[in-house]
C-alpha cells in the first residue's frame, strides 16, 4: 500500500494500481477461457473484414505512412508502428459489425458496447512490439476489457444518446492493455489514461448516415491508446483523475454516472464483452432476425406465398438507425448491417446473415426486393422490451405464422452459442476472407487454446499473415 490509501485514492489511481499490480496468476480459469474465445472470434472477423469496402485504402494509407516495422497488419503482412497496425486491424474487425459486444456488469447486467474491437488489436500489436508471450497478452487483454466494461456500465450509456462509446470507453480500456504490456507502473498508467482522455470521441451519426466512418471510433481508440501509453512511458503527464475527477470521463461523457460500479469487486470479478454475435449485423436487429430464422427453420415457408411481414419493435428501435427504410446507398455493407428490414428479409431467405450477404449482388436479388416491399415495422412493444421483437408472416389464404424473441442468441448467460457454433462462425469467416487456409486457421485455434505456453505472440501473428507463413 502506498502513502495514499485506497479510501482516499482517486478512481484513476485505484484502477491504475489494480491493472499494473495484477498478474496472470490472479485471474480465474473461466475468465481466461472467455478471453481465448474472444480472441478466436476476433481473428475470424479480421480475416473476413479485410474484404470490406474501403479497407484496402486504409492499408494503402498505412503503407504510405510507413515507420518502424514493429507490428503486423494481419492478413496483409504489412509491418508498421504498433499504433498503425492496431488501427488498421480494428478497422477490419469492425467492418461487418460481427465482433463481440455487450459490456458486462454485476449480476449479468449489460450495456451496449463493442470493446474487443479495440482491445484485441491493441493487445496483438503491442504484444508483438514488445516481444511478449501469451500469458502477458491474456493478462493485459483481460484487465483492459474489465476496465472498459466497468466504465461502460458505470457510464449509464444510452445507445440512442448520439454518442458512440466505441471511441470513449475503448480508448481507456485499450490504454490499460497497452500500458500493461509495456510494463508501465501505476503512475505512468494514470498519466496515460489522462492523455487518452484528450482523444475520446465518437458519434452515431456515422451509422445514421450509413458511412464507412462507423469503423473509425474504435480504430482511432486503438491507435490513441498505444500513443498515450508510449507518451506516458516517456514521461509525459496527464490529468490526475481522468476517470472520476473534475472534467474527467464520468463528468464529461456520462449523463447519469454510477462511479461505484467501477470498483465493485475489482480484482474479484473480471468483466468483458458478453455476446458472441451469431449474425453479421447490429445487435438491435437480432431479435427480429432471430424470429425470422425460427420461422423458416420451424416451418415450411413458401416465401412467394407471403403477403405481409409485420415486425413489432419498441418505439425507440423504430426511430433508431436500424428502423430506417432500407436503401443500398454509397456504403452497402453499412446499410445492410444496420437495417432491420434488410436483415429480416435475408434471414427469411437464407436462415442467417453473414458478411457475404452484405453485398450489392444480394441486395439487388429480386426475391429480396420483393420481401422488402412486404415488410412493415410496427412500434407496438413497450420501451423496456428493447431486445424483443415479434414477427408476423401473413400468408396467402389467410393463415398466419408468428414468432417472438425476448433474448436474442449470443448472450453467454441467457442464450449462448455452443463451442461448435463459435468455431463454425470463425472458420466460415476465414473461408470468406480467402487468405488463410483451413489448416492454418485450425493451428491458430490450437495455439490460442494453449496461449499460456506461447513464449512469443509473433508465432500466432504469423499464422494470420500469409506473406510470413
Amino acid at each position: 500500500m502506498t502513502a495514499t490509501t485506497e479510501t482516499t485514492a482517486t478512481l484513476t489511481e485505484q484502477v491504475a494500481r489494480h491493472v499494473t499490480g495484477t498478474g496472470f496468476e490472479a485471474i480465474d480459469a473461466r475468465t481466461v477461457q472467455r478471453a481465448k474465445v474472444r480472441l478466436i472470434d476476433s481473428l475470424g472477423n479480421i480475416a473476413a473484414g479485410h474484404r470490406a469496402q474501403g479497407n484496402d485504402a486504409v492499408v494503402q494509407l498505412a503503407a504510405r505512412w510507413g515507420g518502424a516495422p514493429e507490428s503486423t497488419v494481419l492478413v496483409h503482412g504489412l509491418r508498421v508502428p504498433a499504433q498503425t497496425a492496431a488501427m488498421v486491424n480494428a478497422v477490419m474487425m469492425r467492418s461487418y459489425d460481427f465482433e463481440a459486444i455487450g459490456a458486462e456488469g454485476p449480476d449479468h447486467t449489460q450495456v451496449a458496447a463493442h470493446i474487443s474491437g479495440t482491445t484485441v488489436p491493441v493487445a496483438l500489436a503491442v504484444a508483438e512490439q514488445q516481444g511478449a508471450g501469451g500469458k502477458d497478452l491474456l493478462a493485459a487483454l483481460i484487465l483492459g476489457d474489465d476496465l472498459a466494461s466497468r466504465l461502460g456500465v458505470a457510464s449509464g450509456f444510452d445507445v440512442y444518446s448520439g454518442g458512440d462509446n466505441t471511441g470513449t470507453i475503448n480508448g481507456l480500456g485499450g490504454t490499460a492493455v497497452a500500458a500493461k504490456l509495456m510494463g508501465l507502473d501505476a503512475r505512468q498508467l494514470r498519466n496515460a489514461l489522462g492523455i487518452v482522455e484528450n482523444q475520446l470521441a465518437g458519434t452515431v451519426a456515422n451509422i445514421f448516415d450509413q458511412t464507412l466512418a462507423f469503423k473509425l471510433p474504435m480504430a482511432f481508440a486503438a491507435r490513441n491508446a498505444i500513443v498515450s501509453a508510449e507518451l506516458a512511458g516517456l514521461g509525459f503527464t496527464g490529468p490526475v483523475d481522468a476517470i472520476g475527477g473534475r472534467h474527467g470521463f464520468l463528468d464529461m461523457y456520462c449523463a447519469k454516472p454510477a462511479p461505484e460500479k467501477i470498483t465493485y469487486r475489482l480484482g474479484e470479478e473480471f468483466y468483458a464483452d458478453c455476446v458472441i454475435k451469431p449474425w453479421a449485423s447490429c445487435r438491435a436487429s437480432h431479435p427480429s432476425l432471430d424470429a425470422c430464422v425460427r420461422l423458416v427453420t420451424e416451418n415450411q415457408v413458401d416465401l412467394d406465398a407471403i403477403d405481409q411481414i409485420r415486425i413489432h419493435v419498441t418505439p425507440r428501435t423504430l426511430a433508431g438507425f436500424v428502423g430506417q427504410p432500407f436503401e443500398i446507398g454509397e456504403c452497402p455493407e453499412v446499410s445492410g448491417a444496420f437495417s432491420i428490414r434488410f436483415t429480416a428479409a435475408t434471414a427469411l431467405m437464407y436462415g442467417t446473415v453473414r458478411p457475404e450477404h452484405l453485398s450489392i449482388e444480394h441486395m439487388n436479388d429480386p426475391q429480396l426486393r420483393a420481401l422488402l416491399g412486404k415488410i412493415t415495422l410496427v412500434d407496438s412493444l413497450p420501451p423496456h422490451e428493447y431486445l424483443t421483437a415479434e414477427v408476423e408472416l401473413l400468408l396467402q389464404g389467410g393463415s398466419r405464422l408468428c414468432s417472438r424473441v425476448d433474448v436474442p442468441r449470443g448472450d453467454i448467460y441467457a442464450a449462448p452459442l455452443s463451442e461448435a457454433e463459435i468455431l463454425d462462425k470463425y472458420y466460415a469467416n476465414v473461408e470468406f476472407g480467402g487468405r488463410i487456409s483451413r489448416a492454418t486457421a485450425e493451428e491458430a485455434v490450437e495455439t490460442i487454446n494453449n496461449l499460456e505456453s506461447l513464449g512469443d505472440i509473433t508465432a500466432l501473428v504469423k499464422l494470420f499473415t500469409p506473406a510470413q507463413t
